[in-house]
């Protein structure tokens, strides 16, 4: 296999990780986890997040392939704001060559992009986060109340 394998160089965490914070509770990630949507829901749901963070170094492939659509997802389906600040460009003139994709943004509970920072510049977004908008979006579509995790069947190791 060519190019960057994040599970070479990095071992995953072992507890999902959340906290409050002045501006409602977080939920806290990395951006591979953004590929695991069981993540977002269990900080979500049961761990009562209403702001996900997913900090990033995506590369720049599967940034522009992959990033704003995953994020979006996220943000819908949990119906939490998403803070996902990102490095761009080059990360180090030693000869290692590898370049991030960038585009920082925040999605709101509907999954609208409220702040955008792009792919190649480095700017910093303000953005406010609306505490009634998260409770609007989740009493007009009550998916947590509607959830089967039961019948779903999903977990660390489950494969049945």
């Amino acid at each position: 296999m060519t190019g960057l394998v994040e599970s070479q160089q990095a071992r995953p965490g072992d507890a999902v990780v959340s906290c409050d914070s002045p501006i409602g509770r977080l939920g806290l990630s990395i951006c591979y986890d953004v590929r695991f949507p069981e993540l977002y829901q269990v900080l979500a749901f049961e761990h009562k997040a209403s702001i996900l963070l997913v900090p990033s170094a995506f590369a720049c492939k599967t940034g522009q392939a992959h990033w704003e659509i995953l994020l979006r997802s996220r943000a819908i389906e949990t119906q939490c704001y998403i803070i996902a600040a990102a490095q761009v460009g080059l990360h180090n003139s030693d000869g290692n060559r590898r370049k991030s994709w960038g585009n920082a943004m925040a999605i709101d509970p509907w999954g609208k992009i409220v702040a955008h920072c792009g792919c190649d510049s480095e700017k910093v977004a303000i953005f406010g986060i609306d505490s009634a908008l998260i409770d609007t979006t989740r009493e007009n579509m009550p998916i947590q109340a509607h959830r089967r995790p039961g019948i779903y069947r999903y977990g660390i190791g489950d494969s049945s």
